[in-house]
């Protein structure tokens, strides 16, 4: 596997590690309960979120199972706005994409420009084959995202995942790399 170079810039963004000056960030909005709506996992304490910025600031990115989630702030001005996060799936040449915005950074197509950025890393550098995202489907923003991306609804599971005391239904969106490089003009 090719090793991730960063930081990766976009147009707008700076994608980076987690630093320890991240914590108070990023907790502000890990914390907040409609941070973790759409999440399998409730809002993070101090403790959980001092222990998740370790976890994401040292991470490895050599086998299956492994996942990388970068820090997302503005180019133009420092501070913490959100996170995309890269995990390989188990199975030759797969991959899942995520990401989580600060209330701060929600509604400006942040989220959309570090995902297609990471997009870009997954497809031309680290060479997968197909990356998906899953999402509730309550979640229309995500699905918002995955559409503008490009990535194509690919699965409709009806109550699917149970947590929080109530049944969702996930959904699966997907893109292959001949798809994005039919997006992007890229020769195979």
């Amino acid at each position: 596997m090719p090793s991730i170079d960063l930081p990766l810039r976009t147009e707008r963004l700076l994608l980076r590690r987690f630093e320890a000056g991240d914590l108070e960030r990023f907790h502000a909005y890990q914390s907040l309960p409609a941070t973790a709506r759409f999440l399998l996992r409730p809002a993070l304490s101090l403790t959980q979120a001092m222990e998740a910025l370790g976890r994401y600031a040292n991470f490895s990115f050599e086998k299956e199972g492994d996942w990388v989630c970068l820090a997302i702030e503005r180019a133009d001005e420092p501070g913490l706005i959100g996170e995309v996060v890269l995990k390989w799936l188990p199975g030759t040449g797969q991959a899942e994409i995520g990401w989580i915005m600060a209330p701060e950074g929600r509604g400006h197509g942040y989220a959309t420009e570090a995902a297609e950025a990471v997009l870009r890393l997954g497809f031309e550098t680290l060479m997968f084959h197909r990356i998906d995202a899953k999402l509730d489907a309550l979640n229309t923003g995500s699905a918002g995202i995955c559409e503008r991306l490009g990535m194509r609804l690919e699965a409709t599971l009806v109550d699917n995942w149970h947590y929080k005391g109530q049944w969702s239904t996930e959904l699966i969106y997907a893109m292959l790399d001949s798809e994005w490089r039919r997006r992007t003009s890229i020769a195979p």
